[in-house]
């Protein structure tokens, strides 16, 4: 009998009692409990079944579950009887971060304070036993009524006492599940309260995975490596497992073997190869083919291939981040979508204070946010500094990023869809009204200077334009950008997927910022951009795809501040 499909379903008790879809994941309660380590902290992109991986462990050594082995029955983990021994005998601290979301410090704060007094309002049934005595319950009490205005200094002591509390009475030191750690700090960066909130969670981790004496392991997830000099510079007991490591590769995420299994059960095993160009190709460590496991449920669910994982509303950060990169950025993404790779050096540990001024932090957040993956990492020179080759995951990202590079013009889209109509009918006058109109909208967007030429930085704009143009017209135009042909590089270059269609000319287009030493107005720079086009033979390319001349058309576009003149 097919298993229900329980989308969303993040409680492993109710997702097993329901009898749902599960593929057993348990070996990770074995593999870490393995491990020795005192405090882990695993980072996979989102939706990876962090939460509910996080949720099988507290079910497991939570003493609130003794005697549940109806939960692991016919799972891997039982196969093992040390491990049947131990389930549901340790006292267990679970809380997520995965909520904490605010504009400024003070309610991070609250919102992480919540979570803690929650946690002992859970472990009331402590201050009923003798084991406490007179001062350990008053300050309990106290907490419970301070609730979450409590001073920060007991905020970042509270979770060690609770530790203290739990092993007088248990006689067990407690296991900690902290999941999504790192919710609070992508929220800090992005409303710009960073350095307030690190303090504080710095000074909460010490305490509670530090110097915490009645700790007896921790494990900790999220979706980046926050460096440890900014957050974790006390916290040399930890081991930190990425997207690159092999340690736990098949744990998050289903493998190749895994899907087929479930396609299978589903009746569906004709859709294999569809389903691997859209949903597989993550890499963690050795680990090849893996399948994002949210995309895979609501795909056996629906039935349809769609991008379920990769919308835009959860991309909020990495939309601002490559809204405002550089030119030269940009191209790499061109180059990407275009299903080529990049190399690039990069540190796994994210700083998010250097987001703004060092690209590479940029790509380490799209390598461990799952966007890309890494393909080889080489480790070089004396240093043995790691060179990632890096390419898109898959079709599904690839619509993601499609999705928003097509958002950036909303603030002007009915001008940018004015535009591309005008284009492909040759209305120049058109094309320059709604370009300018477009230009005057988003300009700014892309983080370009207006006024003097020197201030500005139009190919952040033109390459933003591009990314776009690729995304709304992959359906009809291959777009290369930035590639040679003839004696030179040309800007942008629309090639017809279908030759024989007569209604879809080639198209160059050649971007010039206005030079007021070489030229004297808007008209020249125009002049010379589609000078160049002839002078530098960047028809070559076209001909040789044999596309005749008649079907060529060559634009200039000058730029001067935020106006553009196209001719």
């Amino acid at each position: 009998m097919q298993k229900r499909i329980g989308i969303g379903k993040q409680d492993f008790a109710a997702l097993m009692e329901n009898q749902c879809f599960y593929i057993d994941k348990t070996d990770l309660i074995r593999q870490w409990w393995d491990s020795g380590d005192d405090v882990t902290l695993i980072t996979r992109p989102r939706r990876f079944g962090k939460t509910l991986n996080m949720s099988m462990l507290n079910c497991f050594f939570s003493n609130q579950y003794a005697g549940r082995s109806d939960l692991f029955e016919g799972l891997s983990v039982w196969n093992h009887e040390e491990y049947r021994q131990i389930q549901g005998t340790y006292p267990v601290l679970f809380l997520s971060f995965a909520s904490v979301k605010a504009d400024n410090a003070a309610d991070a704060k609250k919102q992480i304070k919540s979570r803690i007094t929650s946690l002992y309002q859970d472990h009331e049934y402590l201050l009923e036993d003798e084991a406490l005595n007179e001062s350990e319950k008053l300050a309990y009490r106290r907490l419970l009524t301070e609730m979450i205005n409590m001073d920060d200094i007991t905020a970042c002591d509270s979770l060690n006492h609770l530790c203290k509390y739990l092993t007088h009475v248990c006689g067990k030191k407690p296991v900690i599940l902290l999941d999504e750690y790192d919710t609070p700090m992508q929220e800090s960066y992005v409303y710009g309260y960073w350095e307030e909130l690190t303090s504080f969670l710095r000074n909460l981790f010490n305490a509670t995975f530090k110097t915490n004496t009645c700790l007896e392991r921790a494990i900790m997830t999220g979706i980046t490596r926050v460096s440890k000099e900014s957050m974790f510079s006390d916290l040399n007991n930890l081991n930190v497992v990425t997207t690159t490591s092999d340690q736990y590769a098949a744990c998050f995420g289903f493998t190749k073997e895994e899907v087929s299994a479930a396609l299978a059960a589903f009746w569906m095993e004709d859709k294999e190869e569809e389903v691997k160009r859209w949903y597989n190709g993550f890499t963690f460590g050795s680990q090849k083919d893996i399948y994002n496991p949210w995309s895979i449920t609501n795909y056996l669910d629906k039935k349809e291939l769609r991008p379920y994982w990769a919308s835009t509303s959860s991309n909020g950060l990495v939309n601002k981040l490559l809204q405002t990169a550089s030119g030269e950025m940009k191209t790499m993404l061109e180059s990407l979508l275009e299903g080529n790779r990049i190399t690039v050096n990069l540190d796994e540990q994210l700083a998010f204070n250097q987001l703004g001024q060092n690209e590479n932090a940029v790509w380490s957040l799209l390598l461990a946010g799952g966007y890309l993956k890494a393909e080889h990492v080489e480790y070089r020179g004396i240093t043995r500094e790691p060179w990632y080759t890096l390419s898109v995951t898959n079709l599904e990202t690839i619509s993601m990023f499609s999705n928003m590079f097509k958002g950036w013009f909303e603030r002007s889209l009915s001008n940018y869809n004015g535009f591309l109509k005008a284009l492909l009918k040759d209305d120049v006058e058109a094309m320059n009204y709604y370009m300018n109109k477009v230009a005057m909208a988003t300009f700014s967007y892309f983080d370009v200077g207006g006024g003097r030429v020197e201030d500005s930085e139009p190919e952040r704009f033109y390459h933003g334009f591009v990314l776009g143009l690729m995304a709304d017209q992959a359906d009809v135009y291959e777009i290369r950008s930035n590639r040679e042909s003839g004696f030179g590089r040309y800007d942008v270059m629309m090639i017809p997927r279908k030759m024989d269609d007569v209604t879809l000319p080639a198209i160059i287009l050649e971007f010039k910022v206005h030079n007021s030493r070489r030229e004297k107005n808007l008209e020249e720079t125009v002049e010379a951009a589609l000078a160049q086009i002839e002078t530098k033979n960047y028809d070559a390319e076209l001909l040789a795809l044999g596309i005749g001349k008649e079907k060529i058309r060559h634009y200039g576009f000058a730029f001067e501040g935020k106006k553009i003149l196209i001719g």
